[in-house]
């Protein structure tokens, strides 16, 4: 099966929109490469960006009698909608929680066992504190996990996001290198954030890190409550 997505959305009408929607980064003129940044106690809107990303999936058997490169194993996912509202999420990330704890059902194992979770956070103010509040329900007590937001290097590709970011994903499992956060110099501390939940995990700032992982979870959320979440495992 080929899947993935592809997005071309850089025109006025999509920029009026999101604008009228108080979702895209308004600061930051002087230096756009400082824009993006998710969790950031500065962050006040997401960057619109263009993109493509594909993924192969098959059958194990399949991919082994072609020879083929096995980046990781799709071990459980997790879909469900809250409808709270057509763009905000609900602030105590319930949607969020529900997609990636059943994703972690899925795939049979404990929210301990994942290393590392790719964010959706596309450094709105809201939509990353409800996703931080849902990361800390559903990880507390997680020592060793390592949460980053690869839109701060790219941006939001809206609906190509979810498949580039999946490939991060992947390739942080099969590398061990996590990707980091960009223009994380405080965690959390914007208005209405409860700092102390922005404490207990590595954002991995500024700088990717070597960590080798055996379980990886990716998030993808939508407007109007629309929350997917991917479990993927390493390959042995």
């Amino acid at each position: 099966m080929v899947c993935g997505g592809t997005e071309a959305s850089l025109n006025p009408l999509a920029l009026a929109g999101f604008a009228r929607a108080r979702s895209v980064v308004t600061d930051f003129e002087d230096t756009p490469e400082s824009a993006s940044r998710p969790f950031d106690k500065d962050r006040n809107g997401f960057v619109l960006s263009e993109g493509c990303g594909i993924l192969i999936l098959e059958k194990l058997e399949h991919a082994l009698s072609r020879g083929a490169e096995i980046y990781g194993e799709v071990s459980g996912y997790g879909l469900c909608g809250d409808a709270h509202h057509i763009t905000a999420p609900e602030e105590s990330g319930e949607g969020a929680y529900r997609a990636m704890e059943m994703a972690v059902k899925r795939a049979k194992i404990d929210s301990l066992d994942i290393g590392y979770v790719n964010a959706h956070a596309t450094s709105t103010v809201i939509g990353d504190r409800a996703e931080n509040n849902a990361i800390q329900r559903l990880f507390a007590g997680h020592n060793n996990l390592s949460v980053s937001s690869t839109k701060s290097s790219i941006g939001h590709l809206l609906g190509a996001a979810g498949a580039v970011e999946a490939a991060f994903t992947l390739m942080a499992l099969k590398t061990g290198e996590i990707p980091a956060t960009l223009n994380l110099n405080s965690a959390g501390g914007h208005k209405h954030d409860d700092i102390d939940k922005f404490q207990d995990f590595d954002y991995v700032p500024n700088k990717s890190r070597q960590k080798l992982i055996s379980h990886a979870l990716c998030n993808s959320f939508g407007f109007g409550g629309v929350n997917t979440s991917v479990v993927f495992s390493k390959y042995n």
